[in-house]
């Protein structure tokens, strides 16, 4: 029997894979405690915002506008959460995909994580401050 998993290719794929993730998130010890205080009872909302980011990334589908940055830019973060997030991803991923595009998704989370570090780290280090 072929147990061979299909690729991101529609947007119940992104749906099944934004939602698995972050209900693994939201059962992190260490993730959750700042996803639950930033959403708060609003989790429906950054759901529907996450399939659009990820349907636009994956699916060449304009379902999202906005920087992502600036919502993380004020957060207790550090590289541990990132690491974690990361991992999360990727094995929710593995988990339920495979081929062209569930490769994409965890290269382009892996650059959005990297960048998302550097510019905390930045800001962390310099007077200026990212236009909120």
């Amino acid at each position: 029997m072929d147990t061979k998993q299909a690729d991101i290719l529609t947007q119940a794929d992104v749906k099944l894979l934004v939602d698995d993730f972050y209900t693994k998130v939201r059962e992190n010890e260490l993730l959750a405690p700042i996803f639950n205080r930033v959403i708060g009872n609003n989790w429906p909302i950054h759901l529907e915002k996450m399939y659009g980011f990820w349907q636009t990334l994956l699916l060449d589908v304009q379902a999202y506008t906005g920087s992502p940055f600036l919502k993380h830019a004020k957060l207790p973060i550090e590289k541990e959460h990132f690491d974690t997030w990361i991992g999360l991803f990727n094995a929710t991923v593995d988990e339920h995909f495979t081929g062209e595009k569930a490769t994409e998704a965890k290269w382009r989370a892996a650059r959005m994580s990297e960048m998302f570090q550097y510019k905390l780290d930045y800001y962390k280090n310099n007077p200026a401050q990212p236009l909120l």
